[in-house]
């Protein structure tokens, strides 16, 4: 008997999915289950499914990264496909090579995204290779060993999805204490932005999240 394959759509956009339900069914023989972000946890607890598609143009990128964590964390051989991936803000972050299969920018068409998809299906990834090389490219690291016990446990929570609240939770100091400690250590790596810093943490910091 044929088992249908479903895959997850991530978006708060109800144009986006239904065009996407309009082609992909047919085109790739799959079940869209179309999710809100706030209702992806639970959902992915029980959809036995093999893709995860994320709309970027609707899904902020730090929820996204927190949504690509919680599939990691599933570890079951499921994929990540960003789409509508922004060109103007530095997102290098999201792409996690033992996770995301795919990212694609704002301005290409269903067309072309559904030729990436095939190969992906297969077993391959597609991911513009900007993405993924020289990953450092203006970031300084050289300071990277002044940091401090406490601001390394900082950034390696970061790394791992959380908030500033979540992180001052698990540390049991407050939320001005967490943001201190940010301040201090974005400046001895060199980055401006939270995204940065998670893209750093990713490259320099190599425990396991909890």
């Amino acid at each position: 008997m044929f088992k249908v394959t479903h895959w997850i759509v991530v978006s708060r956009s109800h144009l986006l999915t239904d065009l996407l339900e309009s082609r992909w069914p047919q085109e790739f023989l799959v079940k869209l289950l179309n999710i809100q972000p706030e209702s992806f946890e639970k959902k992915l607890a029980v959809a036995e499914a093999s893709l995860v598609v994320i709309d970027l143009a609707s899904v902020d990128v730090q929820l996204a990264y927190q949504l690509q964590k919680m599939v990691e964390k599933k570890a079951n051989g499921l994929k990540v496909v960003f789409i509508h991936f922004p060109r103007q803000v530095d997102a290098r972050f999201l792409i996690n090579p033992s996770v995301t299969a795919g990212a694609f920018y704002n301005d290409m068409s269903l067309e072309i995204i559904g030729k990436a998809l095939i190969q992906i299906l297969r077993g391959n990834n597609s991911i513009p290779i900007e993405l993924v090389a020289n990953i450092d490219n203006g970031y300084i690291v050289e300071q990277s060993d002044s940091l401090t016990i406490r601001e390394r446990e900082v950034l390696q929570a970061l790394r791992c999805g959380s908030t500033n609240i979540d992180i001052a939770n698990q540390l049991f100091v407050s939320e001005s204490t967490i943001k201190t400690h940010l301040y201090r250590a974005f400046r001895k790596i060199g980055v401006s932005s939270r995204g940065q810093a998670i893209a750093w943490a990713q490259t320099h910091l190599h425990m396991v999240c909890q």
